[in-house]
C-alpha cells in the first residue's frame, strides 16, 4: 500500500511540474513600439578645431620644399629598383600544380587527362625533379589569375594546389626600325 501511495504521489509531482512550465508566447509585433535610450552610457568628445583656428607652430612657417631631399632618394632607389628587375631574366608568379609524385606512369595519365579537360589555350606541362615528376598549368603574375582555372582543376583533380613558382622571361623582339626590310616579307 505504501509503494502505490509513493508511486501515486511521486506521478502527481511529475505531472504537477510539467504542467506548470507553459511557455508565454510574443509575436514579433510586440515589440514594434520599444524603445530603448543609451545616451546616458556613450561617451561624447569635444568638437575638434577648425583648420585655420590652429595657430602656426613657433618653429617658424614650414617649407614647401622639406619633402624635397626624401623624394629624391625615393626617386633613385625605386629607378634602381626597376632596372634591377629588367636586368633580371626570371620573375615571380603563380602557377597550379595538379601532380607531384615519383610515379611516371601516374604523372603522364595525369597530363593527358587535363589535355582532355582544359581549354585548348592552356597547356600542361610535365617537369622532372629528381626524384619526383610534377604536372603544372597555367603561368600567373598574381594568385588571384589562377583561382578562376584553379576552381575548374580541382573539380576533378582534388590534390591540385596554387603554388609560387619563379618563371624565365621571354626574350623580347625588336620592333624593326621603319625602312628596315624584315627576312621573308613580302613589299
Amino acid at each position: 500500500m505504501t509503494k502505490q501511495a509513493f508511486s501515486l504521489l511521486m506521478s502527481f509531482v511529475l505531472l504537477a511540474g510539467c504542467a506548470g512550465g507553459s511557455k508565454i508566447s510574443r509575436s514579433a509585433a510586440a515589440y514594434n513600439n520599444y524603445q530603448e535610450d543609451l545616451s546616458y552610457n556613450r561617451i561624447t568628445y569635444p568638437d575638434l578645431p577648425k583648420e585655420n583656428s590652429i595657430a602656426p607652430e613657433s618653429n617658424g612657417p614650414i617649407s614647401a620644399e622639406a619633402g624635397d631631399p626624401v623624394d629624391a632618394d625615393l626617386e633613385q632607389a625605386l629607378t634602381s629598383f626597376s632596372i634591377e628587375n629588367e636586368e633580371r631574366g626570371t620573375y615571380n608568379g603563380f602557377t597550379i600544380l595538379v601532380y607531384s609524385g615519383v610515379d611516371r606512369e601516374q604523372a603522364f595519365s595525369v597530363r593527358n587527362d587535363l589535355y582532355n579537360t582544359l581549354p585548348s589555350e592552356v597547356k600542361a606541362e610535365m617537369e622532372y625533379e629528381q626524384p619526383r615528376y610534377l604536372v603544372k598549368v597555367g603561368q600567373y603574375l598574381y594568385r588571384i589569375e589562377a583561382h578562376s582555372l584553379f576552381h575548374t582543376i580541382k573539380k576533378d583533380f582534388p590534390t591540385a594546389r596554387i603554388i609560387r613558382q619563379r618563371f624565365g622571361k621571354a626574350p623580347e623582339e625588336e620592333e624593326p626600325e621603319e625602312g628596315e626590310i624584315i627576312e621573308g616579307e613580302d613589299i
